[in-house]
């Protein structure tokens, strides 16, 4: 297979005619970079040609010697029914295109069109051949549960579940060439994933992240973009976009939620045609990178509200993987907290701290809005005050607002006894209030004091008092 070829599978032209097949191959590779050709002027030579199981799509003249493009396209489908066909013909009859469909061809094309119909029916037989292959590949990683890469996830600390069946599914759909979103609250590590995507992606090319909010329309179109000599006024010379920094490569678009809509409908186009304009060219250029898109914004929600179009959100969707929040994994915190101790040791130049023990169990009754940047930042800020053996937990506790002074009193709103028929006596109160204390300190009963605003002797009182 050619270096950097597109598809990832072979097309075969087959047709009598050399100078058709010179000429749509060139139009394919100038109009949509399809560079993974083959061609073939003798009918009879295709099935042997086929055999070698490197093509997945067949574009098939009707009339030629030795044996008809019709009884060539019942002979495909019957023995390689994996395979597309696409019919070429230089003749417009209907009943002919008919009973092609009926024989399995994906499309029926007369020379004669325009060169956009046949290169975007090309371009959506590739899209669907290629679907069709995510999909089976897709089926089989995730039945296995089987990572064949997993250094790509390795600046990924996890230990979760849930977190390795995404890794799963991110294996399998790195090397597609549809868009893949990927969601999650601010903090999770959104660009982590687009960075493993990238890796098991097999692009050449580097990956070129680009945090896009903020930006109005005309600053969107021009860091994409880019623009040629005299676009606006101080455009003194052209200056390529990210689209074209990323060749071969992936492009990395963070916080896509924040678009504009007329900047929504310049990515659509791109993503849909595959081509774009820089600012100032009536020339178009062929994107020749793969899409990744982040956002902590909910689209499903914005979409409804009509903040987001609805057909850029489908299009973006293909592919999407969801990260779950901190809060959602707190099994990975010792993980996480073992890492960013050392990770912080390393940059500051100290020894690596040891916690207390009864740290991670207190973290983990944190609902950490700022996911895990949030906890590496208070790792950082924990060791550079650092002085000890044993890591102080103070910085932890102010931070996560469980400090010597009692918790916030609760909205008479968020009052739980407001539905209760009878309530509870101060005793039956306190009990069920020390019971869930204790359960979401998993029996630590130093943890559980600090969660209900109490010292631990007086909460060891309580026990004692509930035990008789």
């Amino acid at each position: 297979m050619k270096t950097n070829a597109y598809p990832g599978f072979g097309i075969l032209l087959v047709d009598d005619e050399p100078a058709w097949l010179s000429s749509f191959s060139l139009t394919l590779k100038s109009c949509a970079g399809i560079n993974n050709l083959h061609t073939c002027q003798d009918s009879r030579q295709v099935m042997a040609l086929l055999a070698k199981g490197d093509i997945g799509l067949v574009l098939l003249d009707l009339t030629m010697p030795h044996m008809s493009g019709e009884a060539l396209l019942a002979e495909i489908r019957e023995q390689h029914p994996e395979i597309m066909t696409i019919i070429i013909s230089g003749m417009n009859q209907l009943e002919t295109a008919v009973s092609c469909m009926r024989l399995g061809a994906f499309d029926y094309f007369v020379k004669t069109d325009e060169e956009d119909r046949l290169v975007g029916g090309v371009l959506r037989a590739i899209r669907v051949q290629e679907l069709q292959h995510e999909f089976r590949t897709m089926s089989d990683r995730l039945l296995s549960r089987d990572l064949q890469h997993p250094e790509a996830f390795i600046d990924i600390v996890t230990s979760d579940r849930g977190m390795h069946d995404i890794f799963t599914y991110v294996e399998a759909v790195a090397p597609s060439h549809q868009p893949l979103l990927i969601t999650g609250e601010s903090g999770v590590g959104k660009e982590l994933f687009a960075r493993a995507v990238h890796k098991l992606s097999g692009c050449s090319g580097p990956l070129v992240a680009v945090n896009v909010a903020g930006l109005d329309d005309t600053v969107f179109a021009d860091t994409l973009f880019g623009h040629v000599r005299g676009a606006y006024t101080g455009a003194d010379q052209m200056r390529p976009g990210m689209i074209e920094q990323a060749v071969d490569g992936t492009l990395f678009l963070d916080e896509i939620g924040d678009l504009s809509i007329s900047s929504q409908v310049k990515l659509l186009r791109l993503l849909q045609e595959g081509e774009y304009f820089p600012l100032g060219s009536d020339r178009p250029k062929r994107i020749k990178a793969r899409i990744v898109v982040a956002t902590h914004c909910d689209l499903a929600a914005k979409e409804a509200a009509g903040t987001f179009r609805r057909d850029l959100y489908y299009r973006l969707k293909i592919h999407h993987i969801q990260i779950p929040a901190l809060r959602e994994r707190t099994g990975d915190i010792p993980l996480l907290l073992d890492y960013f101790l050392g990770e912080a040791a390393r940059s500051l130049g100290k020894r690596k701290p040891t916690p207390p023990k009864e740290l991670a169990q207190i973290l983990a009754t944190y609902s950490f809005p700022g996911n895990v940047r949030e906890l590496r930042g208070m790792v950082h800020n924990a060791v550079s005050l650092h002085k000890e053996r044993i890591l102080s937990m103070e910085t932890f506790l102010k931070a996560i607002g469980a400090g010597k002074t009692a918790p916030a009193p609760m909205p008479r709103s968020q009052n739980p006894f407001t539905t209760f028929e009878r309530l509870p006596t101060f005793v039956e109160a306190a009990e069920l209030l020390v019971e869930e204390a204790i359960s979401r300190a998993n029996g630590g009963q130093a943890i559980a004091a600090r969660l209900l605003g109490i010292s631990p002797p007086a909460l060891n009182k309580r026990l004692k008092l509930a035990r008789k």
